[in-house]
């Protein structure tokens, strides 16, 4: 399975023609390691708020509000569903009483590394399947999308 001996790769010149045929790779890709959770009833943007919690530790829900890119209001209600899950909790800033601290609880902090052995399970299954070139490429290609998803 090579994607680099494909016409459509190769008669790539424009970004618009690039960004066509990344799209809806991208967007199916995306999907089905989303699929690969281990608790189904949560949202995309709970299970986003948990891995940040994870990677980044306690936080505002103004900087998880800025992370998911929502309104405070509305991460106010992914909070809550969480909260009500057990998967995460509020307490009071260490530094400042007025401000509200959000922070994996052991349930939750176990929720996302099951969630992350699922989709890195699935990822290395087809990854596997590759050839080293393709899988190279990929690697390369890593470091540019994580980029693009940042700015």
């Amino acid at each position: 399975m090579s994607a680099t001996n494909s016409p459509a790769v190769d008669s790539v010149t424009a970004a618009d023609d690039l960004a066509a045929l990344l799209r809806p790779a991208l967007l199916r890709v995306s999907r089905r390691l989303r699929a690969e959770k281990a608790d189904n009833e949560l949202s995309d943007s709970q299970s986003a708020i948990l891995g940040y919690l994870w990677k980044n530790g306690p936080s505002t829900p103004g900087a998880l509000a800025a992370f998911e890119r929502v309104t405070p209001p509305s991460m106010n209600r992914t909070i809550n569903a969480v909260v009500d899950a057990g998967y995460a909790e509020r307490t009071p800033s260490a530094h400042d009483g007025r401000k509200v601290m959000v922070s994996l609880t052991e349930q939750g902090g176990a929720l996302v590394r099951e969630t992350r052995r699922r989709r890195d399970a699935w990822l290395n299954l087809r990854l596997a399947e590759l050839s080293p070139d393709d899988r190279s490429t990929l690697a390369r290609a890593a470091t540019v999308l994580r980029e693009l998803a940042d700015s």
